[in-house]
């Protein structure tokens, strides 16, 4: 399955076969490929808890309007990440790069960030919503249906997988072998009312 056709065939699955066990090494292929998402200044700033132990992955569940998917989907990701990232040795970001891109872009990471609250909240966002995207069309690519959810307690959660600080939960994956179709699309608005040329009409 190419790219164009991941895209028009992901959607978003709530009901999973829960006797599926995803293969360990599509599992690692699914997090090789996420780890190559783009990040600003190349941060690397997403950090990814596959919940594996059925107990928590329960607690989870309960934590999130006991939907499920939680429980019976084959994989279970938290998507979180650290707002720390631009002082967390940025040299490790461009350790493979020429000295001259290196030189020039390091020091520029803290510089950016630092004293920068919402900034650095947009990026860790930023970051995870383009990591679960990834992740949902390499799943799709490989035979894996998925669905990306906010519908969970934040503090209970981030209490159960012991979320450090400075850290945050953007979203919650869950990714597996469908059991039921997902509902039909609602509906996709015109091209006009969302894509606009130059600026926003007057």
């Amino acid at each position: 399955m190419n790219t164009q056709e991941s895209i028009i065939a992901r959607r978003s699955v709530k009901h999973y076969d829960p006797k599926h066990v995803m293969p360990e090494e599509d599992l690692n292929k699914l997090m090789e490929l996420a780890l190559l998402s783009p990040t600003s200044f190349n941060m690397q700033n997403w950090r990814f808890v596959v919940v594996q132990e059925p107990s928590l992955r329960k607690e989870i569940q309960a934590a999130s309007w006991n939907q499920a998917q939680v429980s019976e989907a084959s994989v279970l990701i938290l998507l979180c990440a650290d707002l720390e990232s631009h002082n967390q040795k940025p040299e490790r970001y461009w350790a493979d790069a020429p000295e001259e891109a290196a030189n020039m872009l390091v020091p520029m990471i803290p510089k950016f960030y630092n004293g920068q609250d919402q900034l650095q909240r947009d990026e860790a966002m930023r970051s995870v919503g383009i990591a679960g995207q990834t992740l949902m069309l390499t799943a799709k690519s490989m035979g894996y249906d998925s669905c990306p959810m906010i519908g969970f307690d934040p503090v209970k959660v981030a209490e159960l997988i012991k979320l450090p600080e400075n850290h945050l939960i953007g979203m919650m994956l869950t990714i597996g072998k469908a059991s039921k179709p997902a509902w039909a699309r609602g509906g996709q608005l015109p091209m006009d009312d969302v894509v606009f040329k130059n600026h926003f009409p007057s």
